[in-house]
């Protein structure tokens, strides 16, 4: 078969985003035909503050800068985009590994304290770590959510629809994950799609960043998968209230959601959501009593 290669053309906004190979295609009844197909393409990215080796995460090229911010921001390690002195990749490698290295250089007035990483304890949902304590961790970086910011039911059940018209690699692939912000109107702020749900996440946290339009305090999060504990500590680092998921929670997501003062909704599907804490966000809905 053809190797895997980098897909190209005008109507590409990030050309390394997806990739195309052959395959065997094959149907019930029909004989298997060789055919093209896209692919999400996977790569390592390796993010260095000031010299040194931070995180590796696999993710979906594009959007380095914003992944790199974002990741640094729900970590605690930055707070504003002053906080950034310089993002760039590594160009004394070579070229095809110098482009998932990405060295970040802080202001000197930031002070580093490395031992705040925390994806190593809680990226995996069977890390082991007690759940109290991840909250407490988390907490003291990040207070409570604390905003009166509401939206009708009628509107968050359409924003899926929106965010899927939006995922143009997804359409090509069907292998990637979104994380995409609305405001209170249903209108779309800003979407990234990547391999890793956490990546995704992060790109919107860093376009915030930059943008200088944190915190998303008035303001709708909706990931194409499930929410964990990980998707709700980023939340909260981006001051989102409202966090709705197309897939189902973790029981430490919905348990850190409610006293973390997020509203936290799943599966968001057709016209049927459950919402799991702090309801008075979601209007126009009236909770019947429970059956005996």
């Amino acid at each position: 078969m053809t190797p895997v290669t980098e897909t190209t053309g005008p109507a590409r906004q990030h050309a390394r985003e997806s990739a195309s190979t052959e395959i065997l295609r094959w149907r019930a009844g029909n004989a298997p035909r060789a055919e093209m197909d896209d692919v999400a393409r996977e790569e390592p990215l390796e993010i260095r503050v000031d010299g040194r080796s931070v995180a590796v995460t696999m993710r979906t090229p594009g959007h380095d800068k914003e992944l790199a911010a974002g990741f640094l921001l729900s970590e605690g390690l930055i707070r504003k985009k002053g906080d950034l002195r310089k993002i760039a990749h590594d160009r004394g490698c070579e070229v095809e590994h110098g482009e998932n290295i990405l060295n970040i250089f802080l202001s000197p007035e930031v002070e580093i304290d490395f031992k705040r990483l925390t994806r190593h304890v809680f990226a995996s949902s069977s890390c082991g770590v007690c759940g109290k304590a991840s909250i407490g961790a988390v907490h003291q970086h990040f207070a409570p959510v604390e905003s009166r910011f509401a939206v009708a039911m009628e509107k968050i059940i359409r924003m899926p629809g929106l965010l899927r018209e939006a995922q143009e690699i997804f359409s090509k692939t069907g292998g990637l994950h979104a994380a995409a912000i609305f405001d209170r109107n249903e209108r779309l702020l800003v979407l990234h799609e990547d391999v890793g749900r956490h990546n995704a996440l992060d790109k919107v946290l860093g376009f915030g960043l930059f943008e200088n339009v944190l915190p998303f305090d008035s303001h709708v999060l909706l990931v194409s998968g499930r929410a964990s504990f990980e998707i709700m500590q980023k939340a909260l680092a981006g001051g989102i209230p409202i966090v709705c998921a197309v897939s189902a929670p973790s029981s430490l997501a919905v348990e850190f959601a409610r006293e973390s003062g997020q509203t936290l909704v799943g599966f968001l599907r057709g016209d049927t959501m459950n919402i799991y804490s702090h309801p008075e966000r979601i209007t126009g809905h009236k909770a019947e009593p429970q059956s005996k």
